[in-house]
């Protein structure tokens, strides 16, 4: 028996898709069974919502007088009509499914192409290597079986019934620009820079001067070698 809440409308204008509910098998026809949920109308169960596999014959499933555990599946409250089924509906219809929506998934199935998450639809949806990352190449780099990871529908094939994933990292971080120093104002800059600027002038000229004053020394000591040598002819 399903761990739900079981719940007991007292009207059809009570009644929600997906809502738990128990009756009993009043009728059965070679398309389904009718239940007794304790309202003024008995409910519809398709032969196909008896179960997940396929039926032959209802009375093969269900008979006049068991006690069925059921889900709603529609109601037209304007009609008097209730659908039940035996086949517990998944969390997310497939027309619900929307691309860029989040989930929180399982992982059920591991391949090398990437794995198989199910997040309560109908089908577990695919989430391919490619999506996992840059640089993964292989799915065990980054999660393993039974993990729980979030998701975002990448795309829908209704009719085919497949879901594609892109895993969900969440917001990438921002930038961090490690040349500048914080807390510095342009103007402080530019005068840094000035100061430099002057420092390295100043060590030019200095430079120039000693050149310059090497130079008048060794022509100095040049004159007085030929006088000395004059002096001595």
């Amino acid at each position: 028996m399903p761990e739900e809440t079981i719940q007991q409308p007292t009207s059809i204008g009570e009644i929600q898709p997906k809502m738990y509910l128990q009756g009993t098998i009043t009728r059965t026809e070679l398309y389904g069974a009718f239940v007794d949920v304790g309202l003024e109308r008995n409910g519809l169960m398709h032969i196909s919502r008896l179960a997940t596999g396929r039926v032959k014959k209802v009375t093969d499933v269900v008979n006049v007088g068991d006690q069925v555990s059921v889900w709603v599946q529609s109601v037209d409250p304007d009609r008097g009509r209730i659908a039940l089924t035996m086949v517990e509906p998944p969390d997310v219809e497939w027309q619900d499914l929307e691309v860029g929506q989040t989930f929180y998934g399982k992982v059920v199935r591991m391949e090398r192409y990437g794995v198989f998450v199910d997040i309560g639809a109908e089908r577990p949806g695919l989430l391919h290597v490619r999506e996992m990352g840059t640089y993964v190449r292989n799915p065990e780099e980054i999660t393993h079986m039974g993990a729980t990871i979030q998701v975002t529908v990448r795309s829908v094939d209704r009719r085919k019934r497949q879901i594609d994933f892109t895993l969900n990292t969440g917001d990438p971080q921002p930038d961090v620009v490690e040349d500048e120093e914080p807390g510095v104002s342009p103007m402080e800059i530019a005068f840094l820079q000035a100061q430099e600027q002057a420092q390295g002038d100043g060590r030019r000229f200095r430079e120039r001067g000693s050149r310059k004053r090497r130079g008048r020394g060794s022509n100095n000591e040049d004159m007085e070698d030929i006088f000395r040598r004059t002096l001595s002819e």
